[in-house]
């Protein structure tokens, strides 16, 4: 993210609940790109190895393709999985305008099974406030998803 996105007024996205499965089993579904296109969305070159770029392909709008350029920025095993989250294009405002953001995913056993955070964080507002409205329900969603799939394990 740049310095200007910093000083602007930016929102996260925060998920935070308790899933009754191992963190192994999370994890496989966190980092598997055929589990992934279950629970989110098809990725096209998913690695769960730092710096490898993967893509999203989701609903074109106005300029934008609706490709979403994601990089694998740290991978700790079983704990933690974070990648950058880009798209959208400068003549779009609304759906479709420039998103700059990292999506974390961190997992911590508890006697429950495993917590699983996910944090989206950088979206610029006003510039990101259709993405961010969006994709706040959108990854509730996806986090349900992702329990279920973890659960069919």
């Amino acid at each position: 993210m740049s310095a200007a996105a910093l000083k602007a007024d930016t929102r996260d996205i925060v998920i935070d609940e308790v899933f009754p499965h191992t963190a192994e089993t999370i994890w496989k579904a966190l980092t598997s790109a055929q589990l992934i296109g279950r629970w989110l969305m098809q990725p096209t070159g998913f690695e769960a190895v730092e710096g490898k770029a993967f893509t999203f392909q989701t609903t074109p709008g106005g300029n934008w393709d609706g490709v979403i350029h994601c990089r694998v920025l740290e991978v700790v095993t079983l704990r933690r999985l974070v990648y950058a989250w880009k798209g959208g294009d400068e003549r779009n405002t609304g759906y479709g305008a420039p998103l700059d953001t990292v999506v974390t995913w961190s997992l911590t056993p508890v006697e429950a099974g495993t917590r699983i955070r996910l944090v989206h964080a950088g979206f610029v507002l006003p510039r990101n406030e259709s993405a961010y409205t969006v994709m706040s329900g959108g990854w509730k969603k996806v986090v349900r998803k992702l329990d279920e799939i973890s659960g069919e394990g």
